[in-house]
């Protein structure tokens, strides 16, 4: 009797980890599904509208938002009742030529100063003076 007992016992305590191993499986599946991977930490998006959209959409023509800080759509001030704005995804923000190459020129008298001579009157924090 007792063999018997402790028989069942065994083979419900398979089956309830066989169950819950299964629904774990399937509740990670689901969270896999979900999930949006972030690329960039600034990732954004610009609002993509279609011919026959409103203006206020017309007016972020360009803009580029941080994922994150991007406006909800449809914008408020959208006065149509069917509007079909959507996003543009980007891996940055930034969008052109990166103005802080030391490369190439930029601002009013074409460059982007000086890279050759040292700045700093300190002494640098993480020498050890002796």
């Amino acid at each position: 009797m007792y063999e018997l007992l402790m028989g069942t016992l065994l083979i419900l305590t398979i089956v309830w980890l066989v169950i819950r191993v299964r629904r774990n499986k399937v509740e990670d599946q689901k969270n896999k599904n979900c999930e949006v991977k972030i690329r960039s930490p600034y990732q954004a998006v610009a609002i993509k509208y279609s011919e026959n959209a409103c203006d206020a959409a017309k007016a972020m023509t360009g803009r580029r938002f941080l994922s994150s800080a991007a406006p909800r759509l449809p914008l408020p001030e959208c006065d149509y009742t069917d509007c079909r704005c959507q996003f543009a995804h980007y891996d940055d923000r930034r969008a052109g030529r990166d103005r802080r190459s030391p490369f190439a020129p930029a601002g009013p008298t074409g460059s982007t100063g000086s890279f050759e001579t040292e700045r700093r009157d300190k002494i640098d924090r993480r020498k050890k003076s002796n």
